[in-house]
C-alpha cells in the first residue's frame, strides 16, 4: 500500500481530542465530585478504584503500537452507540445517578474511537475502557448479594473453630466465644458488618482482571481466573475470622478485635493475591499446550482485520459524514449537560404523628450513625409506650437535596443485629408498605419492620425502584428535586395483625 495511505489521520485525532475534552466538561461533576466522593466514602470501601484509571492508561500505553495499527476508516456504528449513551448520560447527570453517568461515559469512550477510526479501534480499546466499570459503586447491591456469602463464611468459620477445640456459638452472622470477655462485654464478631471483608471481592476481581490480561492468552482463561477470585476472597475471609477467634481465645480478646483485626485484613488480602497468582499458574499448567495455537490465531485475526481496514481506506471510505454526525450529536449534548441549571429543591410535605390509643408518644433524638448516613435528611423519631412497658417506634425521614439522604433500610438492619426474612408488599387503606420479619441476635426480641415512601405530591410507593425512577424523572424533565418522606415502623413482636393495624393508622401521617 502507498506510504501516504499509512499516515496517521491527524485531523481525526484532533477531533477525538476535542470530543474527549467535551466529554470531560460534560461529565465534570461525575469525574471531579461524584466519583471521588464515592471512592472516599467509608461505606463504599472503594480505595482500590483510584488505581483503576491508572491501570487503564497503562494498558493503553503498552498497547500503543497495536492502537496505531488499528487506525481505520470511520464507522457509523460508533455514532449509533453514542446516541443511547448520551441519553443515558443526561438522565444520570440530571437525576444524580452516578452509575448511569459512568455507564454513559464508558460507552462514549468506546463510541468515539469507533466512529472516528472504525470498529477495530473500538475493539482495541475495549479492555482498558471497560475496566473503568470497576469504578462503579456497588456497595448497596453487593451488600444484598454477600448476605448469603456471609452466612457461608460464618458457618464455615464456626465449623473450623469448633473442630480446633474451641467452644463457639453462632447466631446468624454473629460468632461468640463463651468465656472470652472484653472490657465492655462478651467477645463476639459480627460477620455482617465490621469483619465481613467480602467487599474485597470486587477489589480482588479487579486485580484478577488486570493480572489475567497480561498472563492469560485467551479470554476464556481470563474469565476463569476472575471467577476464581470469588472463592479465593471467601477463603481469605474465613481464614481471617478463624484467626481472630483463635487469637482472642489464646491471647487477648482486645488485641484480637483491635490491632490484629485491622492488621490481618492486609495480610489476608496479600495472601489472597498469592492464591490468585497460584491459580493463574495452575490454569497455565492445565492449558499450556493451547497457548501457541491461541497466539497464532489471534495474530492471524489481527493481521486479517488490519488488511480489511487498510483495504477500506484504500477504497476511499473517508467517512466524513460519520465524523460530522458524531460531532453533531456529541457536542451539543455535552454543552447542554454542562450549562443546564440545577434542579430546584421543592417544599417538603408536612407530616403529623398520629395519636395511638393506649400509647404515649415520646420524641427520640436521632443517633450519630443515622445523621452521618442520612446526609442532609430531617429525622423525626417517636417511641410509643404503654404503661406496661410495651413499645414500638415510628421514624419519619424527610429527604434533602443529597441523594444520600435516603437509603435502603435493608442495608442497615443487619448491622443493627437482625437477620432479615423475606419482605413482601402489604397494602392497608390504599397505602403500600414493605413488611420485613426480623430475627434478632443476642438478647434482642424478634420484630417486624415496615416502611413506605411518599413525596410532596402525595405519590406513594414501598418500592425503592419506583421511588428512584420517579425522582430521576422529576429531576430530568421537571428540573425539581422531590422531597421524599420515608415512614418506618419497628414493632418488637412478630404480631402481623398488630402491625397491620398500625399501618392503617400511620398511613395518614401526611397532612
Amino acid at each position: 500500500m502507498p506510504e501516504e495511505q499509512r499516515k496517521v489521520p491527524v485531523a481525526r485525532l484532533g477531533l477525538m481530542v476535542v470530543a474527549f475534552v467535551a466529554m470531560v466538561v460534560g461529565f465534570r461533576a461525575m469525574l471531579f465530585s461524584h466519583l471521588p466522593g464515592i471512592f472516599n466514602a467509608v461505606e463504599e470501601d472503594m480505595d482500590y478504584a483510584w488505581f483503576v484509571p491508572l491501570f487503564s492508561i497503562a494498558v493503553l500505553w503498552s498497547e500503543r503500537q497495536r492502537l496505531r495499527e488499528s487506525l481505520g476508516a470511520p464507522g457509523f456504528g460508533g455514532v449509533l452507540l453514542a446516541i443511547p449513551c448520551l441519553a443515558l448520560g443526561i438522565i444520570g447527570a440530571r437525576g444524580l445517578q452516578v452509575r448511569f453517568e459512568l455507564l454513559a461515559f464508558v460507552g462514549l469512550l468506546l463510541a468515539v474511537p469507533w466512529a472516528l477510526f472504525g470498529r477495530r479501534m473500538a475493539k482495541a480499546v475495549a479492555f482498558p475502557v471497560l475496566c473503568l466499570l470497576f469504578c462503579m459503586p456497588m456497595a448497596s447491591y453487593l451488600s444484598l448479594f454477600t448476605v448469603h456469602l456471609r452466612l457461608v463464611a460464618s458457618a464455615v468459620s464456626e465449623f473450623i473453630v469448633s473442630i480446633l477445640g474451641v467452644d463457639v456459638i453462632r447466631q446468624g452472622n454473629l460468632i461468640s466465644l463463651p468465656g472470652v470477655i472484653l472490657d465492655d462485654g462478651p467477645f463476639a464478631i459480627d460477620i455482617a458488618n465490621p469483619c465481613s471483608g467480602l467487599r474485597s471481592i470486587v477489589a480482588l476481581m479487579a486485580i484478577s482482571v488486570g493480572y489475567g490480561y497480561y498472563t492469560q492468552p485467551t479470554w476464556l482463561r481470563r474469565v476463569i481466573l476472575s471467577a476464581l477470585s470469588i472463592p479465593i476472597a471467601v477463603i481469605g475471609n474465613v481464614t481471617r475470622i478463624v484467626s481472630i477467634c483463635l487469637v482472642a481465645k489464646s491471647s487477648s480478646a482486645s488485641f484480637a478485635i483491635g490491632f490484629y483485626h485491622d492488621f490481618s485484613g492486609f495480610v489476608v488480602f496479600a495472601a489472597a493475591i498469592l492464591l490468585l497468582v497460584a491459580a493463574g499458574s495452575a490454569i497455565d499448567a492445565v492449558a499450556g499446550k493451547m497457548r501457541g495455537k491461541d497466539d497464532e490465531l489471534r495474530i492471524t485475526n489481527d493481521e486479517l482485520a488490519t488488511g480489511k481496514d487498510e483495504l477500506r481506506i484504500a477504497n476511499g471510505e473517508c467517512g466524513k459524514g460519520t465524523v460530522v454526525a458524531l460531532l453533531v450529536v456529541l457536542l451539543p449534548v455535552m454543552a447542554f449537560q454542562s450549562i443546564a441549571p440545577k434542579p430546584v429543591l421543592t417544599e417538603a410535605p408536612e407530616i403529623k404523628f398520629p395519636v395511638v390509643e393506649g400509647f404515649k408518644a415520646e420524641w427520640v433524638e436521632p443517633s450519630t450513625a443515622e445523621t452521618n448516613v442520612l446526609r442532609g435528611a430531617t429525622i423525626d423519631k417517636r417511641v410509643y409506650k404503654m404503661d406496661n412497658g410495651f413499645w414500638f417506634q415510628v421514624t419519619a425521614v424527610t429527604s434533602g437535596e443529597s441523594k444520600g439522604s435516603l437509603h435502603r433500610p435493608e442495608l442497615c438492619l443487619p448491622s443493627q443485629g437482625f437477620d432479615m426474612g423475606v419482605g413482601r408488599i402489604v397494602v392497608e387503606k390504599g397505602v403500600e408498605w414493605r413488611l420485613i420479619p426480623l430475627t434478632a441476635k443476642g438478647d434482642m426480641p424478634d420484630a417486624l419492620f415496615a416502611y413506605t415512601f411518599f413525596n410532596q405530591e402525595g405519590y406513594r410507593t414501598s418500592r425503592h425502584e419506583s421511588r428512584i425512577w420517579r425522582d430521576v424523572w422529576d429531576r430530568t424533565v421537571h428540573n425539581r428535586i422531590d422531597r421524599w418522606v420515608m415512614i418506618t415502623v419497628h414493632v418488637p413482636i412478630k404480631d402481623e395483625a398488630f402491625m397491620r393495624g398500625l399501618m392503617r393508622i400511620l398511613g395518614g401521617m401526611v397532612k
